[in-house]
């Protein structure tokens, strides 16, 4: 079953179906910065969009610094 969400930004609506998400994923993360219950202006729109990027900047850090601590192969066959 398809899930729809709905923004409102600057006066309208627009409906989204966002797929399959059983456990609300996508959907949590989308209501993250950005609220589903008033009205959105595009200054709104813009600064959820630009914290959910320095989010994601963050986590591609953290994975980059995870990874680095792994071996290579070339390590591992030493």
């Amino acid at each position: 079953m398809n899930k729809d969400i709905t923004f409102q930004i600057n006066n309208e609506a627009y409906t989204i179906d966002i797929g399959t998400d059983p456990h609300n994923y996508l959907r949590d993360g989308l209501e993250k910065f950005l609220t589903t219950e008033k009205n959105l202006s595009t200054a709104e729109l813009l600064l959820a969009y630009l914290r959910k990027s320095q989010e994601l900047v963050t986590l591609e850090a953290e994975i980059r610094k995870e990874l680095s601590q792994v071996p290579t192969l070339e390590q591992l066959t030493l």
